[in-house]
């Protein structure tokens, strides 16, 4: 059966590497015409999917591939994809791994394994997005081959490991993980000599093209069968590991955002990415981060962690409490640096570069808090939640998360307090949004007092919320507090800054402000205002125009609940502020 023109049969390649799940049309424009779309491109789209639906129906496939907001979605059974059963296969066998069943997790990951018939999509390499998935696939299968080594060794089958190890060391020399289980089997089947050989060609392979030496639990390996006289050392028994998975539970609320999702699933699944996800106090970064990391435990097979670079109390973290913790993930020995941060961070970055782990750094103050964490080379991804740009981190790419849509916050608000409430009184749910800002962790808060206190009505609770002078004394339920979020973000301000946003807090609520208007408001030039508004940018303070814009028609705003909160902090400092210069009363 004919799959149509070369770019119709790159939108069914991308749709099944995608399967049962949203592929947007902004990724199918790129696989299709690799960064030089037409103006028809989303017409030609059109076209193509309207062909491929004829060629399923043909083929007796049903209605498979459906359209949805955004994108398109082609549903497929795990019977009827290779890579779908070959995904079940892989689960299924590291699941009976980690519950000790040596024998059952190799013949499964054999099973996985045998489904690899060469290079994938070797005829659609002119797509970027495509290589991409293609390599993506490679990974997968040579986690897998992984997996199985190591089981097959649990289950007693060193010879077998012996032959496949060696033609994917060929292929792959650097992997330390493929190593480990190459020299073991060797060893076990009685060839000492070339276990000891292949540990001092990864050595040299390393130290020249890396500047790098063995990992510890390598070197242990190496030192066991070295003095071993008789049988199979201790050490040279592979020990499973569970891949790290400690990730905060996905919110069972989580609302809209499905584009903003898409862009960082599409940015973490890119090897060796950094994703920087970017937005203001209680915009739900951590929760988009999250949700995006749960998604992606297919595509991570060696893990996937989360840390919090601050402490309770909003203090940051030091290098070695943080290094320290994603050390505790690892089989690095416990106090192989101790009281050395240098040390262990360089420890961190070697024991990613031979994995693909998915790293989310929660809550980042600063470049300079994220830099040593991050690894040097191999396909593990980095996802960094952070209020301010980090405009520092290169190379990186940064995901916006703006404030929730109208239509987002008041399926939030329902989700909380019941859909009928809000339905029966849709203008006072808009009310309630609207001076939350739509920030999730405001409406959530709001949400949540209307569901505890069922006698209070949302006409009334928005009559509440409409005195913007007490907007945060409402926002406050059980240990949720939005002001106490404001205030962190405050704080990670300058005195320049602080000062520079008092006087725009004054600017009217929820509106948007020129160069002109801001310039007035902070008593300086044009040129002036425009340097500390971009400086504010990156700091987190002002939101930035959505598109390139001339200077002249650009247009700023304050994110709302922080704009209240420099509201309170300029009345308690009084009618003048902390440079002396008296400050604008805000308008009633």
């Amino acid at each position: 059966m004919s799959l149509g023109p070369l770019k119709q049969r790159l939108v069914l390649a991308m749709l099944l590497c995608r399967a049962n799940a949203l592929v947007s049309v902004d990724l199918l424009t790129e696989a299709v015409w690799d960064g030089e779309p037409p103006r028809t491109a989303r017409k030609n789209l059109q076209v193509y999917v309207s062909a491929l639906r004829k060629i399923l129906a043909e083929a007796g496939a049903g209605d498979r591939l459906a359209h949805r907001p955004g994108g398109y979605v082609l549903r497929l059974g795990e019977g009827e994809l290779d890579v779908l059963r070959f995904q079940a296969l892989a689960r299924a066998g590291r699941e009976a791994a980690a519950d000790g069943d040596a024998e059952r997790a190799a013949r499964l990951l054999r099973d996985a394994r045998m489904l690899w018939v060469g290079v994938p999509l070797p005829e659609l390499a002119c797509s970027g997005p495509l290589r991409a998935e293609a390599e993506r696939l490679a990974a997968r299968h040579l986690a897998v081959c992984e997996d199985w080594a190591e089981a097959a060794l649990e289950a007693g089958h060193a010879r077998e490991v012996t032959e496949a190890t060696g033609d994917l060391v060929e292929r792959y020399p650097l992997r330390e993980r493929l190593r480990a289980t190459q020299m073991t089997a060797l060893y076990r089947s009685g060839r000492r000599a070339e276990a000891l050989a292949a540990y001092d060609e990864l050595r040299q392979s390393l130290s020249r093209e890396l500047g790098l030496s063995p990992s510890p639990v390598l070197e242990s390996l190496y030192r066991s069968i070295l003095t071993a006289e008789a049988g199979p050392p201790e050490a040279a028994r592979t020990v499973r590991r569970r891949p790290p998975v400690q990730l905060p539970p996905d919110l069972a609320d989580f609302t809209g955002r499905e584009e903003t999702v898409a862009e960082l699933l599409r940015v973490a699944e890119a090897g060796g990415a950094v994703g920087v996800v970017v937005g203001p106090a209680g915009a739900g970064k951590t929760a988009l981060a999250v949700r995006a990391a749960h998604r992606l435990g297919d595509e991570f097979p060696g893990g996937r962690i989360f840390v919090r670079l601050h402490d309770d109390d909003g203090v940051p973290r030091s290098l070695g409490s943080v290094t320290a913790e994603l050390l505790g993930h690892t089989d690095v020995p416990t106090g192989a640096a101790r009281g050395d941060s240098g040390r262990a961070a360089a420890l961190w970055r070697a024991w990613l570069a031979d994995r693909k782990v998915l790293v989310v750094l929660d809550g980042a103050d600063e470049e300079a808090a994220v830099r040593p964490l991050l690894p040097g080379a191999g396909r593990s991804a980095v996802v960094v939640t952070a209020r301010t740009q980090l405009a520092g981190l290169a190379p990186a790419h940064r995901v916006q998360v703006p404030p929730l849509t109208t239509a987002e916050a008041l399926d939030l608000l329902g989700r909380l307090i019941g859909a009928g409430r809000v339905s029966r009184d849709r203008p006072a749910a808009g009310r309630i949004v609207a001076a939350c800002g739509s920030l999730p962790l405001a409406v959530r808060a709001a949400g949540l007092k209307l569901a505890v206190l069922r006698h209070l009505s949302p006409a009334e609770y928005a009559d509440r919320l409409s005195d913007a002078s007490t907007v945060l004394d409402e926002l406050v339920v059980g240990d949720i507090d939005v002001r106490s979020h404001m205030a962190h973000q405050w704080r990670q301000l300058d005195g320049a800054h602080r000062t520079a946003l008092r006087r725009l807090a004054a600017l009217p609520l929820s509106g948007t402000f020129t160069v002109e208007e801001a310039a007035a408001a902070l008593g300086c030039g044009q040129t002036g205002a425009r340097r500390e508004l971009e400086l504010m940018i990156e700091a987190g303070a002002v939101v930035s125009p959505g598109s390139e814009v001339t200077a002249h028609t650009t247009a700023y705003s304050l994110p709302r609940l922080l704009q209240l909160y420099a509201r309170e902090t300029a009345s308690a400092a009084g009618a003048r502020g902390r440079d002396g210069v008296p400050l604008p009363k805000p308008p009633g």
